[in-house]
């Protein structure tokens, strides 16, 4: 299959057409769907008729005949959205969200809506690791990071509270991108934490990355740029090293020492000390805000929530005050200043997306400690596909810029491909 960016290429120069492109992607998901199930509605019939329309007028921008898929946590205002609850199946919005609306204006073409955890948490959906359909994909955003891997579609947004985008991208190989908190509009997505909560991208290259930055950030264009030096790699093992798998710390001993052969300046990452108490701070976030996100299903279908989202979530919740929600905001404060400082002698920060492989089993997501931080602080991160593990499936590397430098991080992200290969 090809890429965004190609796809795009190829319709704009008259060699494709848009409905080919959605019969391709449907036939894959006909052949492949029932050992993913990434898909929680599949819009076929409006896909093609909407590819034979783009096909008969002038282009409409930058995704112009794209297929995308959209997490079913974000609105569509002709598809479902039951935001992975039992509660909302028939649930039909009036409006698409910001960053669907967005994609469209651009061309794009929504494909249909990926499974989610339910409400983005942690209690899993049916999908399916691609590579091996024993294996967790990951959550939240399970369905669009296995939908994009398999090929059933070329491009997905998700949602990330913890490590709901970056984790999936690594579990399951492909191109995750967790954009600088608050840089794509989370307007018609279901709210989990509003702190935390930010839209991000899958896709299978960094320039497709690009490309849909663009779009679902409403601004101009800007492909990754080579690099006019070097870059400064600061490696980061994080305060949880002790819960990584061994194939998780050869990767990034592995790539720091390919990038420190190609020119790069590697150093260990001088960690403040409030990343130690970071992990406890985004839970006292996000379960503070749980039973405030959600006062209406409680009140209204308490018993139609799963009870991993009653105990972790409401329970939690209400045995918080106030008070340590405040804490928890102020340790975010001054955690982002205390990191920001660090970036005087850096340009990104390697690290792990995850403790390693994919772990076996649908009954759990995986571990979000390696993303969370990352996403407390406000930071970009991005997802590489690096390599197979001991049970032949994915293991990334993730890397983390400076918050707002969202489009450096992605040119450093391209000389570490290059150099990685």
């Amino acid at each position: 299959m090809l890429t965004a960016t190609e796809i795009a290429r190829q319709i704009d120069g008259g060699t494709l057409t848009a409905e080919a492109v959605v019969r391709a992607h449907l036939d894959r998901i006909d052949k492949r769907d029932a050992d993913v199930l990434a898909w929680s509605h599949l819009a076929r019939e409006a896909a093609l008729e909407c590819a034979k329309m783009l096909d008969d007028g002038p282009r409409r921008g930058l995704l112009h005949g794209v297929p995308m898929g959209v997490k079913d946590i974000i609105d569509s205002h002709d598809q479902p959205t039951t935001y992975g609850s039992p509660i909302y199946k028939t649930h039909q919005p009036l409006a698409d969200a910001a960053t669907v609306a967005l994609a469209r204006n651009a061309g794009a073409i929504l494909l249909g809506k990926t499974v989610t955890t339910e409400f983005a948490n942690r209690h899993p959906g049916p999908t399916m690791n691609p590579h091996n359909p024993a294996h967790t994909p990951g959550g939240s955003s399970s369905g669009s990071a296995a939908a994009v891997a398999d090929f059933q579609v070329t491009l997905a947004t998700g949602t990330q509270t913890g490590g709901s985008v970056i984790r999936p991208a690594a579990f399951c190989g492909v191109y995750g991108y967790k954009p600088t908190f608050g840089h794509f509009p989370v307007a018609g997505m279901k709210a989990n934490t509003e702190w935390l909560d930010t839209i991000g991208a899958y896709a299978r290259s960094l320039d497709d990355i690009a490309l849909f930055r663009a779009v679902l950030a409403g601004i101009p264009h800007r492909p990754v740029h080579n690099l006019d030096r070097s870059p400064r790699i600061a490696v980061c093992f994080t305060p949880h090293k002790d819960e990584m798998q061994p194939e998780g710390i050869a990767a990034i001993e592995a790539v720091a020492a390919k990038l420190a052969k190609a020119g790069a300046t590697v150093t260990e990452f001088d960690m403040p000390p409030e990343m130690v108490e970071m992990r406890e701070g985004q839970k006292v976030l996000s379960a503070f805000d749980g039973p405030r996100a959600a006062a209406d299903e409680v009140r209204r279908f308490y018993g139609m929530l799963s009870k991993s989202f009653q105990e972790d979530k409401i329970d939690a919740g209400n045995k918080l005050d106030h008070a340590a929600w405040v804490a928890a905001r102020k340790l975010g404060e001054r955690a982002r200043a205390a990191v920001e400082a660090r970036f005087g002698d850096i340009d990104v920060i390697l690290t792990a997306p995850a403790p390693g492989e994919a772990p076996l089993g649908l009954e759990r997501t995986g571990n979000a400690t390696f993303n969370l931080l990352w996403t407390y602080l406000w930071m970009p991160c991005v997802t590489l596909p690096f390599d197979r593990g001991p049970k032949g499936l994915p293991v990334g590397i993730q890397l983390v810029g400076r918050q707002h430098e969202d489009a450096r991080l992605l040119d450093v992200a391209g000389w570490v491909q290059g150099a990685m290969t």
